[in-house]
């Protein structure tokens, strides 16, 4: 069968490997698609601490059982199913208490495990124990499902920053991660939500799509002038930083309102994490400063429940479709910003 294959920094490569056989407690699955996103350009460009080459990549995935390992029960061949990207234990103190996205020993798919850029994988035997394998709904396609993944770490930001009924939502960065920001806080009754962008393009590209109330170029204006403006000069119930910049963080703090809730949604990069807070602003006008680290297989659960329901669409952001000897060309579109969404379809 087909794989991409991380072996080094700047070098992935399409090979030819034996179909993999489910051991006791595994699941083998029929990859049908797995998406793309800024973390294997990440991955791409620089390595992992966690990959040991070579190693499959891929972890927003959705496909169909193939084989099942003795003693998995509750599933068949021919079920189409999404698998967790992050792994927690479920059994540290963490996961007891219920906070399995900080899970201390969690793993993922496409780092620990081989992931779904191949047309067959394999689910660990941790995934199915954490409840990990999910049934894709009935009326959703695998393109949409595989996004679930995704979504489910913009639902744990969310929950986490309280978004809500009349909120004035921001969310900085308009990639596939802004554009589910902007639709997730909409279900869950915001009141108006702006999209901003440093990138015109993608921003208008985004903008295209998802309809945001206003969609502001950073580029051009004064961010937090914009956001007050366009709020009478109260600011923002929620600012989202969905993007890795620490200067988005900074000014998310001056244009948040009095009790406002700011999720710092993008990781900043591991040589450049330390950014000027100013800290009277988070006293005096009372904020709330969340971060957000992925997802847990709950979250995931109910995010293909958002899919199924109509209340967050995604097929439409899926602006790119490749098959897997094109992953290089996909990881490419991705790093240049030209796609909100890109899938692999093994």
């Amino acid at each position: 069968m087909k794989v991409a294959r991380f072996h080094a920094p700047g070098d992935i490569r399409l090979e030819d490997v034996p179909e993999p056989r489910p051991r006791p407690g595994e699941v083998k699955v029929r990859v049908r698609n797995c998406s793309t996103c800024g973390t294997d350009v990440k991955i791409f460009r620089y390595g992992h601490h966690h990959i040991r080459p070579p190693r499959v990549m891929g972890h927003e995935i959705a496909g169909e059982i193939a084989e099942l390992g003795d003693g998995v029960t509750g599933w068949s061949p021919g079920d189409r199913v999404q698998v967790i990207a992050a792994i927690p234990c479920g059994v540290c103190e963490e996961c007891r208490r219920g906070h399995r996205t900080v899970c201390p020993n969690q793993e993922s798919m496409g780092y620990h495990y081989d992931g779904g850029f191949a047309q067959y994988m394999i689910v660990p035997a941790k995934v199915l124990a954490v409840d990990g394998l999910n049934r894709i709904p009935d009326g959703v396609g695998f393109a949409e499902a595989s996004v679930a993944e995704p979504l489910a770490c913009v639902l744990n930001g969310q929950e986490l920053a309280r978004v809500g009924d009349g909120d004035d939502v921001v969310v900085v960065g308009s990639g596939p991660i802004g554009c589910l920001h902007v639709r997730l806080a909409r279900s869950r009754g915001a009141g108006r939500v702006f999209l901003a962008d440093l990138n015109a393009d993608r921003l208008a590209m985004a903008a295209d799509l998802v309809r945001p109330d206003a969609a502001i170029c950073a580029g051009d204006v004064d961010l937090v002038d914009e956001v007050r403006k366009l709020t009478g000069g109260r600011g923002a119930d929620v600012v989202v930083t969905a993007a890795a910049s620490g200067a988005a963080q900074e000014q998310a703090v001056q244009m948040a309102a009095r009790q406002g809730r700011i999720s710092f949604f993008g990781g900043l990069p591991k040589d450049d994490p330390v950014i000027r807070l100013d800290s009277n602003l988070v006293h005096y006008r009372e904020l709330t400063i969340v971060g957000a680290n992925g997802s847990s297989p709950a979250h995931n659960a109910r995010a293909l429940g958002l899919i199924a329901g109509g209340a967050v669409p995604v097929a439409d952001l899926i602006t790119h479709r490749l098959g897997l000897p094109e992953v290089l060309d996909a990881i490419d579109v991705v790093g240049r910003g030209a796609a909100i969404k890109v899938t692999i379809e093994p």
